[in-house]
Parts: C-alpha cells; structure tokens; sequence
C-alpha cells in the first residue's frame, strides 16, 4: 500500500481518527464568491447547523474545476472518472455546540454519472449529471461550460477565468482574513436519509490562491435555488491543484457527539 504523508502544523484540529476513505486532486479552480444576506441562505441550511459569517454576510461560493487521481479505499477504479469536470454551489457553516466550521454544499454537478451516483450514496451530497466542458486556453486561462441533464429548467454556467500568478499578499494566508474563511475548511456537512445531521473530516495543505480575473457569462446555479446574487462583482481567486483526503461519514448526534455510520459500502 502506498504511503501518503500527511502535512499538519497547519490544522487548527488534530488529523481525524481512522484512515481516509476517498483521495481525490482537484484542479484549475475558480474561487467564485458573493457577500450574501444571512437570511437568504438560512433556509437553506438545515436545522442543527447556523451559517458561518464574515464581514457581516453569509457567502455564496461557484467553484467549477476538473478533477483526477480518484480513489476509494479498497475500491477498484470508478470507471471513466480519470478526469472529469465538477462545478459546485456552497456556503459556510459551524456546528453550533463546538464551533467546527464547514462546508454546506447546495448543489454539485458533475459530468461522470457514476462519480455523481457514488458521491449521492456514500456522502449524501446533492449532486447532478451534466454535460460539462472545461477547455484549458493558456497555462493559466481556462473556458467552463455546464448545462444540468434532465432539469425542468436550464441549469447553466459558462465563464472564462484565469489565475494571475502568486503574490506575496496571498502567500501566507491569516485566520480571520476572508481568504481564510473561504477557503481553509477541513470537513463538509450533510444529512442522512432521516434527516440527521452528519459530517465527513477533509485534510489537505493549505490552498495555494492567486488573484484571479473572470468573465461569467451565466451563471443559473442560484436562481435554480431561488437565491439572487447581489449586483456587486464577486471575490475571485484560483488555484492551480490541491491533494484532497475525505474520511468516512460520521452521524452528529447532538448529545454523544459523533459517531461513526456502519455502512459496508465506504471503504
């Protein structure tokens, strides 16, 4: 079995128990992000759950990338899922009763069926098949198309982004900074099929960001929602590939704590 380092000076919390379940590499990312009243995005987010503030918003994030080096422990290869385009819709949340921030994710499209099927059943997260194109145009410029399979509407999201190289401003990202909260989150939320709360622990090195610059050409992720983006122009950043290790899911129950789901299925 191949051995994989684990850097963790960084980690506001020591490395999750146990041993991962899922590695993936994420890669070209565009951070996306809107300052969002609190109030539009809490009904949103499910009971047990507030949602994570900074500079006095709620945020909502559009994170289209292409992913590659899949794997679940113990697991043959999914197949066609050597590389494929993902584009997701999220905001930040804590866990009220110890303050552990996370990632909420209100929607995932994918291009790989079978990734999309397997993300729904091992991590309840609420993905979508889509017909998805991510065109690389320059070393650090790239085209992204996504149009949702089957919806009533037309789901669709098309932009051009382009990282603009590292900057001593971004190199050594603070907490408390907004970078920080965007960014450095080291587990996901989501709910089972009886509507319990659950958490699954991420680990990876901090994100390398840039400044980025972006033309968004359309954008329905939000509005399939019913969320209004604001008219001010979004936060970017881009990142050019992050090494990611996700730990199997854990029920939260809100008196013991969490506790771990026995399922046969997650490795």
């Amino acid at each position: 079995m191949r051995q994989y380092q684990f850097r963790t000076s960084h980690k506001p919390r020591p490395l999750p128990s146990g041993r991962w379940a899922m590695t993936q590499r994420l890669n070209d990312l565009l951070f996306a992000h809107w300052p969002m009243p609190p109030s539009a995005l809490a009904p949103l987010i499910p009971e047990g759950l507030q949602l994570d503030t900074c500079q006095g918003s709620a945020w909502l994030g559009v994170v289209p990338f292409w992913m590659d080096r899949i794997k679940l422990r113990g697991l043959p290869s999914i197949p066609g899922a050597r590389r494929f385009p993902e584009l997701n819709l999220r905001t930040y949340v804590r866990d009220p009763r110890n303050g552990t921030p996370g990632v909420w994710f209100l929607s995932i499209d994918t291009s790989n069926l079978l990734g999309a099927a397997a993300a729904r059943l091992l991590y309840r997260l609420p993905c979508h098949w889509a017909e998805m194109q991510h065109q690389q145009r320059t070393e650090r410029e790239f085209a992204f198309y996504s149009r949702r399979r089957f919806a009533g509407k037309p789901v669709i999201f098309k932009a051009r982004y382009r990282g603009l190289g590292p900057s001593r401003k971004l190199a050594d990202i603070r907490p408390g900074s907004l970078e920080f909260f965007l960014t450095e989150r080291y587990c996901l939320f989501t709910t089972t099929p009886n509507g319990q709360l659950a958490r699954a622990n991420i680990h990876h090195v901090p994100w390398p960001l840039e400044d980025a610059e972006a033309e968004i050409e359309r954008n329905d992720l939000p509005a399939a929602l019913g969320l209004h983006l604001p008219s001010t122009e979004p936060i970017l950043h881009y990142s050019r590939r992050m090494a990611l290790y996700v730990w199997q899911l854990e029920r939260l129950h809100p008196s013991r704590g969490a506790q771990r789901i026995p399922a046969a299925a997650v490795p």
